[in-house]
């Protein structure tokens, strides 16, 4: 796996927290950075520990599936980006948290799994796709911090116009690197 699609793998796994950044941004009064650094901090980290904990899980089966990883690969993302986009289409849109309350520590770390969740799973394919593991979760880190950070800024400023959109985008581009991956390894799409 490349670079480049690390990176697109990285920005569509930080829709989730986007997302949510742009309903705690929304909540504030008025934009408070040290707030959404600690925010988006918790974010990047967990976003990066969960592929990790993925391909520590996923290498240890690895060497039993190799046959057939391409279609674990593309059903994991395939499924991950089928969920975003049910998200992006069913839910209100409303952003649950009271206007201008700090987050609390439990709240924050509770928020932080379940936007990572999914890249659990994806941190499992980066595990049959033998792709090296320290950089791709630096990458993933780092991009979710940066977007979450801007998710704040944007939901202070413009409000959640951009939520639904992001769910969308990251959903598609999830399901599109599984087809690519499948097609790679099947002989149909040749790179």
């Amino acid at each position: 796996m490349g670079i480049l699609e690390l990176i697109v793998i990285s920005i569509s796994l930080a829709m989730d927290a986007f997302a949510v950044s742009l309903c705690k941004g929304l909540r504030m009064t008025t934009i408070n950075y040290r707030q959404g650094l600690i925010i988006s901090v918790t974010f990047g980290f967990f976003q990066a520990l969960m592929p990790f904990l993925g391909w520590a899980l996923g290498i240890q089966f690895a060497q039993y599936i190799t046959a057939y990883d391409h279609w674990v690969a593309f059903v994991l993302l395939l499924g991950i980006g089928c969920k975003m986009l049910w998200d992006a289409f069913h839910e209100d849109g409303s952003c649950p948290m009271p206007e201008n309350e700090k987050i609390k520590v439990r709240e924050l770390l509770t928020l932080a799994l379940a936007t990572s969740i999914d890249a659990l799973a994806v941190g499992i394919t980066f595990a049959f796709l033998q792709v090296h593991i320290f950089e791709a979760i630096s990458i993933i880190g780092s991009i979710t911090l940066i977007i979450s950070f801007i998710g704040i800024l944007l939901g202070n400023r413009f409000g959640t116009r951009f939520q639904g959109k992001a769910e969308i985008i990251g959903g598609v581009v999830l399901i599109l690197i599984g087809a690519k991956i499948l097609f790679s390894h099947l002989g149909i799409l040749v790179l």
